[in-house]
């Protein structure tokens, strides 16, 4: 996939008026990041900094992010960061079941497009939309394959998404244990080709 049909793909999220959520939100935050990413990481939705810059993962969340990645020697300009929702769900709430829907044809596209080798599932909602009968409790830190319809077969990791840790402090030493294990799939994902 050349820049130039990734740039298209942006563009086209970013006229997207197929849910309510667009009606309420400030603009579509459809992801940044390398294109060619081996790692994508995929969260929830914008918050409200999110919809304010149109980028992902800015806010307080955003930053423990930068810190975790920092730790395995990674930037942003290395990985390609989207969600689950493109637009900002009212007063922060969770995604509705059909606004997910709705918004699964442009996840599909990016993943396609940018043809990660591990997907890093950032909170419950990430992981439920591929790996709906897990409970992150138990899967975060854990590796997983699975056949996606229109998509073949992919390699997740589970963590916790970077806000639980922010409300939650018993949760940040197991969420930078967790992330540190990234590098360790990505090679055994390597080896086994």
């Amino acid at each position: 996939m050349l820049e130039q049909d990734f740039k298209k793909l942006n563009k086209r999220m970013l006229s997207c008026k197929k849910c309510d959520l667009r009606k309420t939100c400030n603009q579509v935050v459809p992801g940044e990041g390398n294109y060619k990413a081996e790692i994508m990481f995929i969260g929830e939705g914008p918050g409200k900094k999110e919809d304010e810059l149109g980028r992902p993962f800015v806010g307080t969340a955003g930053k423990f992010l930068d810190e975790m990645l920092v730790v395995i020697k990674l930037e942003r300009e290395d990985i390609y960061i989207a969600n689950v929702v493109k637009c900002r769900p009212p007063k922060n709430r969770d995604p509705l079941k059909s606004e997910v829907k709705t918004c699964w044809y442009w996840l599909e596209e990016q993943i396609k497009t940018i043809e990660p080798k591990l997907i890093v599932t950032l909170g419950r909602h990430s992981m439920n939309r591929f790996l709906p009968k897990e409970k992150i409790s138990q899967a975060h830190g854990n590796f997983f394959q699975k056949e996606i319809v229109g998509l073949g077969k992919l390699n997740f990791y589970v963590l916790y998404h970077p806000a639980a840790a922010l409300y939650n402090g018993g949760l940040r030493e197991i969420l930078i244990k967790d992330f540190k294990g990234i590098l360790k799939v990505l090679d055994k994902i390597e080896n086994e080709k």
